[in-house]
């Protein structure tokens, strides 16, 4: 077992998320680019994930060599983000964002499949060691919200190239998997993604994401708005990973007990209340904690079983693209076509609308999730 090579990855990969996610808004308002802009960079980031898997999960399934490509793909992520330190101007930086991000996104993917395949038939410890990620995702945001408080966020592209370089020397430590006795999956691609119950999983998954895009673009900025100072808006953000932590820890239990189905039900419905809640509370503190908490739901539980039905649905030949077409068609399309709409709704009818539409989009999730997930999943 090379667990702590496994987590090593992740702490540093979600690390790097941590610095980007929360901060990369806010350094690009002192750049001084509009909300729309910001709406349209980050969604750029998010869009590359709709192609970049895909190709390389199709790359790593027919040459078997998944470690080699995610190696590959973090170098490259750290090269051509160097760029960002020479460019000005908004067509250059979106042309660096789409390069950078064509690699970054590549890579996890492929990683949480390997991931899977060392663990074999203890899948449900994925968690153990994916919770790791979020470890290093907390320590990011809390300890970069303290030091850009006193320095403003103009260190931040520093800080994520020396996380990108970690991510690579992290990858070098992973053997690639090698099984004697592969798999065989004769059922085309296309017919396992013509199954009705994939169909759902898939559409389930974009939407969710999607109902994030406010979220993961523009909460900062939402909270700054609001007089909130970059160490309390660090913590927030600390705090909601700190309980998608407990439940990383959890769901090698819960998933036998309750099933994938009723987890998905929970997940789409506390992921509508959170939403509800940043948009009517954003000025009590203590409310705004207690939705960041329910972020152990609406990313911890959700992303703990899509990643389990993926393995589940999608065997053999065809694991590496199946990571690939959650990830792209969730984080990537979804997470994208939110960032996106939320930039013109924040724009056109305010920020408060803007959350009360991520409610109803993760209320559609939980409808589609009762009506066409099966129980015995």
């Amino acid at each position: 077992m090379f667990y702590w090579r496994l987590s090593g990855f992740y702490f540093f990969y979600f690390a790097s998320l941590g610095a980007l996610i929360p901060y990369w808004g806010l350094y690009l308002k002192s750049r001084g680019f509009s909300v729309v802009e910001i709406g349209e960079l980050v969604a750029i980031i998010m869009a590359t994930k709709i192609i970049a898997p895909n190709i390389w999960g199709w790359i790593a399934d027919h040459s078997g060599r998944r470690m080699r490509m995610v190696r590959i793909a973090c170098l490259l992520t750290t090269v051509s983000f160097a760029a960002v330190f020479l460019v000005q101007g908004y067509w250059l930086l979106a042309l660096v964002m789409s390069l950078f991000s064509f690699f970054w996104n590549a890579a996890l993917p492929q990683f949480e499949a390997t991931t899977l395949n060392h663990l074999g038939e203890q899948t449900q410890r994925y968690s153990s060691i994916r919770l790791w990620g979020s470890i290093g995702f907390v320590v990011a945001v809390a300890v970069l919200g303290r030091v850009f408080d006193r320095t403003g966020t103009g260190l931040l592209p520093a800080v994520l190239i020396t996380l990108f370089a970690g991510i690579w020397l992290s990858s070098l430590l992973v053997p690639e998997h090698v099984n004697p006795h592969p798999a065989v999956d004769d059922t085309p691609l296309r017919r396992v993604l013509a199954s009705p119950v994939v169909i759902a999983f898939l559409l389930v998954s974009f939407l969710v994401q999607a109902s994030h895009g406010p979220y993961y673009t523009f909460y900062s900025l939402y909270l700054s708005g609001h007089g909130y100072s970059e160490t309390v808006i660090g913590q927030l953000w600390a705090w909601g990973v700190v309980a998608e932590i407990a439940v990383f820890l959890k769901m090698h239990a819960w998933l036998p007990r309750f099933g994938a189905r009723r987890l998905l039900l929970v997940a789409t419905g506390l992921t509508a209340l959170r939403w509800v809640m940043v948009a009517l509370f954003v000025e009590q503190l203590w409310l705004l904690a207690l939705a960041q908490a329910l972020h152990a739901a609406s990313f911890g539980v959700f992303h703990a079983v899509a990643i389990y039905l993926t393995h589940r649905l999608f065997t053999g030949r065809h694991q590496g693209r199946g990571q690939a077409l959650y990830s792209s068609l969730s984080f990537g399309a979804g997470g994208a076509s939110g960032s996106l709409v939320a930039g013109y709704l924040w724009e056109g009818v305010g920020a408060q609308w803007m959350y009360l539409g991520a409610a109803l989009v993760a209320l559609l999730a939980g409808w589609i999730v009762w009506r066409n997930i099966d129980a015995g999943l």
